[in-house]
């Protein structure tokens, strides 16, 4: 197994009004990041820590509400929003795989996303872009979760500029394809109350999986646990640096890059201390883009020819979360599952 590495990128140059040389060097290490890591450290992200501070906090509040007041806040598997209770998803079955420890993930989760409010006169598909609910039992948390939405939808937005440059499209090529885009926020707590299962050392917090949309900005607790699938076929432990983000990349983007950038694999395996599962928090804010856009090879990247057809991002989406929440293997993404197999052939 080799030396794995998260290169950390200064994206403050987009953030605020940078030089075209310093513009061009933060996207050319975004660049070289994505083709060969995945997952990128990013610092300069201007999000304060008052803002991340007070969501860290209103995580909390809501995720040590009794269970019984958690639930009622839960949606049905087609609705990407609300509370999902812990062993409901397996995030292995977006990739058309089975659980590899043939069991659910031990997560629990609450979702916030793009609404067909937020867009009044596009006539956009409620299906897709469902209308939020907040628990009542958790006063500040509505306030702290929208602000960190906010901030995490403008460093994706910052993001996508920096991709145009890095790939060397049209300034604000990416725009036409976002401007209602599929925001969802996840936020995940990683916790086992004691006596729930007799843990033997195989705990899968998060199963293997890759990220669906276009991009995905990171927030987590500095406690071990998410694996990243490298080069090398082998799962790296990885963690956000101080004062980080982490930055993937989902599918979509690996569609219209034609691979030059890959959507990572990743998994949580949460740590066991004691006999229990260590806590750990984490929300992942995916960019995923417009339900109605038609993602298909970008012209700066198609070289001899595209190894994806034309896609929605409302197709892909759909049969992604079809896996994941309502337990329908998807049967396209080939590509994805055969990455995972080859590591679990390598003993990894």
């Amino acid at each position: 197994m080799t030396d794995f590495h998260v290169p950390t990128v200064d994206i403050s140059a987009y953030v605020g009004h940078g030089t075209a040389a310093e513009r061009a060097a933060a996207a050319a290490a975004f660049d070289e990041a994505a083709r060969t890591v995945g997952f990128v450290q990013v610092v300069g992200h201007g999000v304060p820590t008052s803002v991340t501070d007070a969501f860290a906090d209103a995580l909390d509040e809501f995720f040590f509400l009794p269970l019984e007041v958690k639930k009622q806040y839960r949606t049905p598997p087609e609705v990407n929003r609300g509370y999902a209770p812990p062993k409901t998803e397996s995030l292995s079955l977006s990739l058309g795989l089975a659980p590899s420890n043939r069991m659910h993930d031990f997560f629990e989760a609450f979702n916030v996303g793009a609404a067909v409010s937020d867009h009044p006169g596009l006539d956009l598909p409620e299906a897709d872009y469902p209308e939020n609910t907040w628990p009542a039992e958790a006063q500040h948390f509505r306030t702290a979760v929208s602000a960190y939405f906010d901030e995490a939808g403008r460093v994706a937005r910052t993001l996508t500029t920096l991709f145009a440059d890095a790939l060397d499209l049209p300034e604000g090529f990416f725009e036409r394809y976002t401007d209602h885009s599929l925001d969802v926020l996840r936020m995940n707590n990683y916790a086992l109350e004691p006596g729930e299962l007799q843990l033997d050392g195989d705990l899968t917090g998060m199963g293997e999986h890759t990220d669906y949309g276009i991009v995905t900005v990171l927030w987590a607790d500095q406690v071990a646990g998410l694996q990243v699938l490298g080069r090398d076929g082998g799962w790296h432990d990885v963690q956000p640096a101080d004062g980080a983000l982490l930055i993937n990349l989902g599918d979509l983007m690996a569609r219209w890059t034609n691979e030059r950038w890959m959507s990572t694999l990743h998994r949580v395996k949460p740590p066991i201390v004691d006999g229990r599962v260590e806590r750990r928090r984490s929300a992942a804010f995916f960019h995923d883009g417009n339900i109605d856009a038609v993602i298909e090879t970008l012209p700066t990247c198609v070289g001899d020819g595209s190894a994806y057809a034309p896609i929605t991002v409302g197709e892909h989406i759909r049969a992604k979360l079809a896996g994941s929440r309502a337990g329908v293997a998807n049967a396209d993404a080939e590509r994805e599952a055969a990455r995972v197999l080859a590591a679990a052939h390598r003993g990894a």
